[in-house]
C-alpha cells in the first residue's frame, strides 16, 4: 500500500512503501478508527521492542485501529542531557525503516526539543496520544517514564486511560529464556565492546553502520586492498577498534562479503583522534565513491595491532580476507 509522508518543515508530501510517517507538529492523523500506540525513542529497533510493536499490531488486529508508534526526531537525552546523551544505534532513517519491517502502520515523529522537554506528562497524553492519535489502547515497556522530569509512568496512563478512553498495558523487555532487560544501553555496550555477535542477539539482526564513501588517502588500493572510507555520523556508535567480517550494502540493493577494519591505522600512525571505518569488498571491481554505503557487522576477528613491516600487514589482511570468507560460509543470515 501507498501511503503519504507530511512533513512538519513544510516540504512537499512525497509516497513511502511501508510505514506512514508523519512528523509533529504538523498534520495530525487522528485515524478515526482509532490508534494502538506504542512510545518511546527506539533506539536500535532490538527484539524488545519488535515484541512491543508485535503486541501492539495484535491487538489493533483485533479491534480494527491502526497500529501506530510514537518516537522522537532525536534522543530525548540530546536536549535533556546533552553532556552523557548516548550515542545512537540508529539513525532516524534507518529507524523508521526498521519499524516499517516490524509492521507498524503509522509512526509520529515528534519533535523533541527544550520546551517537549519541560511538557506535563498529562499534557503530552492529552495533545499527542488522545488529541492527535485517538488512542484506544496504549502499549509501552513496564517500566516506561515519560514527560517533565520522568513524571509519567505506566500508572499515570493507567489513570488517565480510565478517564479518556484508553486501555492500557505494560509489558517486560526480556529476551527469549532470559530474565534480563533488552535494552539499547546493553545494545550499545556490547557494539563498544566489539561483541557484534552478541549484540545481534538482542537486535535480532546484524548490527549496521552506514555513511558516504568518502575520498581516503588510498592506502589500502596501494597494499592491494582497496577500501569503501565509511562516514559515519559522530553521534553513532562505532564498534570497538578491530577488524571484523561482515556484509556492505549497496544502494542498489546488492549485498558484498566484506572485511571490514575499525581503527587508527597504528602501523602508520602514531596517533590518529578518530577512528576509521573501512571495508574492503571480497571479489569486488567498481567505484563506490560518494554511495551511501551500509556495513553489518557479523563476527570480531581480531584487533588492531601495529605491524613490524608492510609486508607483515599484507599478510595479515590475506589471512583476514580468508577467515571473512570462512566466518561468512559458516553463519547462518539474519
Amino acid at each position: 500500500m501507498w501511503l503519504q509522508l507530511v512533513s512538519v518543515k513544510g516540504l512537499a508530501p512525497v509516497s513511502l512503501l511501508g510505514v506512514r510517517t508523519v512528523y509533529y507538529p504538523g498534520a495530525c492523523p487522528a485515524p478515526p478508527e482509532g490508534s494502538v500506540v506504542t512510545i518511546g525513542a527506539f533506539d536500535g529497533v532490538h527484539l524488545g521492542h519488535r515484541r512491543l510493536i508485535e503486541r501492539v499490531r495484535r491487538t489493533a488486529g483485533e479491534i480494527g485501529a491502526v497500529a501506530s508508534v510514537v518516537t522522537f526526531d532525536r534522543h530525548p537525552a540530546s536536549v535533556v542531557r546533552p553532556e552523557s546523551a548516548p550515542l545512537l544505534l540508529t539513525d532516524l532513517d534507518q529507524k523508521l525503516s526498521l519499524l516499517a519491517e516490524c509492521g507498524a502502520e503509522l509512526a509520529l515523529v515528534v519533535h523533541f526539543d527544550a520546551e517537549r522537554a519541560a511538557e506535563r506528562a498529562e499534557d503530552f497524553v492529552a495533545e499527542v496520544l488522545v488529541g492527535c492519535l485517538n488512542a484506544r489502547a496504549v502499549i509501552v515497556g513496564h517500566d516506561f517514564h515519560f514527560g517533565h522530569n520522568r513524571e509519567g509512568d505506566v500508572p499515570l496512563l493507567q489513570r488517565m486511560g480510565a478517564q479518556m478512553g484508553f486501555d492500557v498495558t505494560g509489558i517486560r523487555l526480556v529476551g527469549a529464556g532470559s530474565q534480563e532487560p533488552i535494552s539499547s544501553t546493553r545494545i550499545r555496550r556490547l557494539v563498544a565492546e566489539g561483541d557484534v555477535a552478541g549484540a545481534a542477539a538482542l537486535l535480532g539482526r546484524w548490527y549496521e553502520l552506514r555513511g558516504v564513501v568518502a575520498h581516503g588517502e588510498k592506502r589500502g588500493r596501494e597494499l592491494g586492498f582497496p577500501t569503501a572510507n565509511l562516514e559515519v555520523s559522530k553521534e553513532m556508535q562505532i564498534c570497538a577498534d578491530g577488524v571484523y567480517a561482515g556484509w556492505y550494502l549497496r544502494p542498489d540493493g546488492t549485498r558484498h562479503q566484506t572485511a571490514i577494519s575499525i581503527g587508527r591505522q597504528p602501523t602508520f600512525y602514531e596517533s590518529r583522534p578518530y577512528s576509521l571505518v573501512e571495508a574492503h569488498l571480497l571479489d569486488f571491481q567498481g567505484d563506490l565513491y560518494d554511495e551511501l554505503g551500509t556495513v553489518e557487522f557479523v563476527a570480531r576477528l581480531r584487533g588492531q595491532e601495529k605491524f613490524a613491516s608492510v609486508d607483515a600487514l599484507i599478510d595479515q589482511m590475506s589471512s583476514d580476507v580468508a577467515q571473512t570468507r570462512r566466518t561468512l560460509a559458516a553463519t547462518a543470515p539474519r
